[in-house]
């Protein structure tokens, strides 16, 4: 599996490409089994069947693979909290399909729900970064879009998809601690605390406006 047998630019780039999913792979399931603070790149390593220096070809140290593992199940949940986001035609159902996609998510992937489970503290440590930030980015636009739209009344977007964003993370946190996980349960609590949060903030509005 070494890159050094290749002799061609494409092969090469197939080969550079394997072996970087095969390490993240496998971190993932080392992540999810031991925890960031239980693992180590030898860990890792063991579980790709490469040699132990081609792990420093694409990841520094297990901080950086440690995001990586965690950016790549942030591109597929934002994707999928997106699309359901964006064919809500009601306020609640545009606050509530987001969760229950993201809740969804984490308790039908076995991976993604240890992975959760046992760094939570990891996780929310970096809540500040940009593995997070540009889910909160994407709410934000998104927030936008429905308020022109009428399905959300006026509200200070910025400050409501942190707020969102945050009650994703934290109650997803105490839900897979859980088991099972209840995922309507969940998806309940976040969006009642939401709706009846946007619901004041309009009333609030509307009495500015009178």
């Amino acid at each position: 599996m070494s890159i050094a047998a290749d002799t061609t630019p494409g092969r090469r780039a197939a080969t550079k490409a394997a072996n970087r999913a095969a390490i993240t792979g496998a971190a993932r399931a080392v992540f999810a089994e031991m925890g960031y603070g239980g693992a180590t790149v030898r860990d890792v390593v063991r579980r790709t069947g490469l040699a132990s220096g081609t792990f420093y070809n694409y990841f520094p140290d297990k901080e950086s693979l440690f995001r990586s593992v965690l950016q790549e199940s942030a591109v597929e949940v934002r994707a999928r909290v997106q699309a359901a986001r964006r064919q809500a035609t009601s306020l609640e159902e545009f606050v509530a399909a987001g969760y229950r996609e993201y809740f969804g998510f984490l308790a039908s992937d076995p991976q993604a729900f240890e992975l959760m489970r046992r760094n939570s503290g990891t996780i929310r440590a970096m809540f500040d970064e940009p593995i997070f930030g540009a889910g909160v980015e994407e709410l934000e636009a998104d927030l936008r879009a429905a308020i022109d739209a009428g399905i959300v009344p006026s509200l200070d977007a910025e400050y409501m998809a942190a707020a969102m964003v945050g009650a994703a993370l934290e109650v997803g946190v105490a839900m897979v601690k859980r088991e099972p996980p209840d995922v309507e349960g969940a998806t309940r609590l976040a969006t009642c605390l939401m709706l009846g949060g946007i619901e004041r903030l309009g009333q609030v509005g509307e009495g500015a406006r009178a």
